[in-house]
């Protein structure tokens, strides 16, 4: 297939079309059709994961060649045990229940209708994102278990990766007797292909962008197609007068060493004043011997002197911002000002404080006295994440299958008329 712009659209269309008419195949598809198809492709991956490891070091070559940062090309690797948490979490969307067809809510009228809202497919789902070759696997797996057909178009990065994975799930496809076409990833490095996807109100039910700032910009800019997204994961954990010492240190040492390229990894912290010179110097020396640059403010040593432009900043590196605040309330004043309602986190043992900053912040994701690495959709049971949506709008935090169903009513009368 030809990889000029002037083919896009026609390439595109015909992505579309036969997404849709998978689509309406996929609407009524059985449980244990789509659970073959998911096992079979965790199989079929896992036998490959040689050919997918070469395709990976074509891209991790790539990758450097074009100045990816470190924590960019952590997202971009596979090895063993990341092909193995693939297959893994293939099965573990393949256990789960249906989300097809779930009665959500019956009740019955005097007029003598007896009414359920059901659960159905959003019908299909555009999936627009960067470097991380899983979400080929994961969006792939979630869409299909919740009887969605899904347009996959991976970063120029991932390009190699992305294909390797997806013959694997097309093979799972084959298997149960499933529309090929259920799950289709664009054949093209061009950027065309996203502009084309961000149009196609006839062909896509709506979009999910993975990945960095500009990405989701452009995305939730451009996009005449719905979209569920997060912009950034600026994160932040308040340490109360009232934290663990112990529980602070490990659980901030982990949401933000432990993974720094993800959108859980914690970005800024906010330290009560009374525990300052205690619980948190101590955290912020902990993080400096684990080589993390800390930008802090007054009242605390760190690396550097903090800036204004530090707050509200997703590092994405082994960067983080600290400041002093007076109480809980400044804490959620700040995190107010410069959050992105993705994930944060209080560390207390005092319940009121908690209670007070799960009652008056409003992100997508809110966490006592656990790491912000927990931010994830296989963390909830959910077996993975097509992404976390910061927005109010249908789904919200970790979009797993059950978030992407929709629903209809069923209304069921014996020759009920209306007066």
């Amino acid at each position: 297939m030809k990889d000029a712009a002037d083919d896009i659209p026609a390439v595109m269309k015909r992505i579309g079309d036969a997404a849709r008419a998978a689509s309406a195949e996929l609407g009524y598809a059985s449980p244990e059709a789509k659970s073959k198809a998911l096992m079979t492709a965790a199989d079929v991956l896992w036998a490959n994961r040689d050919e997918v490891l070469s395709a990976n070091a074509a891209d991790m070559d790539f990758g450097r060649k074009k100045g990816l940062s470190p924590a960019m090309l952590d997202r971009l690797l596979l090895d063993e045990g990341r092909i193995r948490s693939i297959c893994d979490s293939l099965r573990a969307i393949a256990d789960q229940d249906d989300p097809v067809g779930r009665v959500l809510a019956e009740w019955e009228r005097p007029n003598g209708l007896t009414i359920q809202r059901v659960a159905t497919p959003l019908g299909v789902i555009g999936v627009i994102y960067e470097s991380r070759p899983n979400v080929t696997a994961d969006a792939g797996a979630l869409c299909l278990k919740a009887g969605n057909a899904v347009i996959l178009r991976g970063g120029s990065e991932s390009f190699h990766s992305s294909q390797a994975i997806h013959a694997a799930m097309v093979a799972g496809l084959k298997a149960a007797d499933l529309p090929e076409a259920a799950i289709q990833l664009v054949p093209t490095r061009d950027r065309a292909a996203v502009t084309a996807m961000l149009t196609a109100i006839d062909h896509i039910d709506v979009i999910v962008p993975r990945g960095g700032k500009g990405l989701v910009g452009l995305v939730q800019r451009e996009a005449r197609v719905p979209v569920f997204a997060h912009l950034e994961g600026i994160v932040h954990i308040y340490v109360d007068a009232s934290a663990d010492p112990d529980i602070a240190r490990e659980v901030i040492l982990n949401a933000k060493t432990r993974r720094t390229g993800i959108c859980g990894s914690a970005e800024c912290l906010l330290i009560h004043r009374d525990v300052a010179e205690t619980i948190g110097q101590d955290v912020l020396n902990t993080l400096m011997q684990a080589g993390v640059e800390v930008r802090a403010g007054s009242g605390l040593a760190g690396t550097v002197e903090a800036t204004d432009e530090d707050w509200g900043t997703e590092f994405l590196d082994m960067k983080i911002a600290a400041k002093v605040v007076d109480n809980v309330d400044e804490a959620i004043a700040h995190i107010r000002r410069y959050g992105s309602n993705h994930t944060d986190c209080i560390l207390a043992e005092d319940a009121a404080p908690v209670a007070r900053f799960f009652e008056r912040l409003d992100s997508a994701i809110l966490m006592h006295n656990a790491s912000t690495q927990f931010a994830d959709g296989g963390e909830f049971g959910m077996g993975a994440e097509i992404g976390i949506a910061t927005g109010k709008m249908h789904a919200r935090g970790p979009v797993g299958a059950e978030q992407l169903t929709s629903f209809k009513y069923l209304v069921r009368a014996d020759g009920a008329i209306r007066s």
